[in-house]
């Protein structure tokens, strides 16, 4: 086994002061902490995200819309935590033509367009390629994605960044969020998440156990709360770590662990 590197990824959204146990060495807001893909498990990347301030409203290609020669971007989001009436926006309130989803881009409107669902720790949420999306503001999670950086941003309140409404128009689904996206983690026991085309992803808490069969190859283990030890090695909340199999491992009555495995083939 062996913990991944990771660096740290300024965002204009994110927080001079992230939740413990990570701190933030630099005067930009710190949105994003990225685990390095080791070469067993390249095609996925995982992310702690926090933010002070909502991310701009985009989509992501799938396989066979993105760019030759790239990947596409399916995720999940996991919440760590939020602050009362904390929201994401998954989807439309109804179904939109290409015309007038781009003139609720262009002005604004895509605010009241957009589906929002209040969050709180222990949801989670598919989202598949071509889902449009946003995290509102303060929400911690943490993300498992296809390792993508193809982002089609829509709409960003006003900020100053580069859209792509084309291209986000493009690839965009126009429509509602299938609630069957939605689920979430018990406080207890195991609870799979998905199993995916990309990659299954778990929560386990203590007093359960990981069925047989399950995460049997590589997996990256992911400590939620402390009491988590592979073979009797501690393994420290915010950090992720390769192993091979769940053979040694352990978690105290509160501890809580996410195990993330590649379903990709080929």
């Amino acid at each position: 086994m062996r913990q991944l590197p990771t660096h740290l990824v300024q965002k204009v959204w994110g927080r001079h002061t992230p939740p413990p146990p990570f701190v933030n060495p630099g005067a930009e807001p710190l949105g994003e902490i990225w685990f390095d893909p080791p070469p067993e498990m390249a095609r996925l990347l995982v992310k702690f995200i926090f933010t002070d301030a909502a991310l701009s409203v985009q989509v992501h290609p799938d396989d066979a819309h993105a760019p030759e020669g790239k990947r596409g971007k399916n995720e999940c989001w996991y919440i760590l935590d939020a602050e009362p009436g904390a929201r994401i926006a998954v989807g439309l309130n109804r179904e939109m033509g290409v015309e007038d989803l781009r003139a609720a881009a262009l002005d604004g409107s895509i605010e009241d367009a957009l589906h929002t669902i209040e969050v709180a720790p222990g949801d989670f949420f598919s989202i598949p390629a071509g889902t449009i999306h946003a995290i509102g503001a303060g929400i911690s999670l943490l993300e498992v994605q296809q390792n993508s950086d193809i982002t089609y941003r829509l709409y960003d309140y006003g900020r100053p960044r580069e859209l792509h409404l084309e291209d986000a128009l493009r690839v965009a689904k126009r429509c509602r969020y299938d609630p069957a996206l939605q689920s979430g983690a018990s406080a207890s026991g195991y609870d799979e998440l998905i199993d995916g085309p990309y990659f299954r992803l778990a929560v386990l808490g203590g007093g359960g156990a990981v069925p047989a069969g399950r995460f049997a190859g590589d997996a990256l283990l992911l400590p939620l709360a402390e009491g988590v030890t592979l073979g009797e090695t501690p393994l420290p909340v915010g950090s992720c770590t390769l192993a091979h199999g769940v053979a040694g491992l352990a978690l105290s009555e509160d501890a809580r662990l996410m195990l993330v495995e590649d379903t990709a083939r080929g």
